[in-house]
C-alpha cells in the first residue's frame, strides 16, 4: 500500500512538473512578446517625429498630435514594462517550485527504490 501510494505521489509530481515547464514556456514566450513591442513602440515614436512620415501622408503633423502620439507610446512602453517586470517574476517563481518539485520527486524515486 505504501508503495502505491509513493508512485501515486510520484506520478502527481511528474505531472506537476510538466505543468510547470509547459507554463515556464509560455512565460519565456510572453517575456519574448513584450521585449518586441517595446521595439514595436520604439518604431512608431520614430515614424510619427519622422518629417517623411508626414509627407506621406499629404497632410502636415501638429507638435501636438506627435507629443499626444509619444505620450501613448510611453504609455504603452510603460505597461509593457510593468507586464516584463511581472512576467519575470512569475517565471522566476516557477522555477523555484520547479526545482522543488524535481528534488521532491527524487526524494519520492529514492523512497520508492528503498521499498522495492
Amino acid at each position: 500500500q505504501a508503495e502505491e501510494e509513493l508512485k501515486a505521489a510520484w506520478s502527481q509530481q511528474a505531472r506537476q512538473l510538466q505543468e510547470m515547464e509547459h507554463r515556464e514556456l509560455q512565460l519565456r514566450s510572453d517575456v519574448q512578446r513584450a521585449g518586441e513591442q517595446l521595439e514595436s513602440f520604439k518604431s512608431q515614436v520614430m515614424q510619427a517625429c519622422s518629417p517623411s512620415a508626414a509627407g506621406s501622408t499629404g497632410k502636415c503633423v501638429t507638435e501636438e498630435q506627435v507629443i499626444e502620439k509619444v505620450r501613448q507610446i510611453s504609455d504603452e512602453n510603460q505597461q509593457s514594462h510593468e507586464r516584463e517586470k511581472s512576467l519575470q517574476e512569475e517565471l522566476s517563481s516557477r522555477l523555484t517550485k520547479e526545482r522543488e518539485v524535481s528534488a521532491n520527486i527524487e526524494v519520492l524515486r529514492n523512497s520508492l527504490q528503498k521499498l522495492q
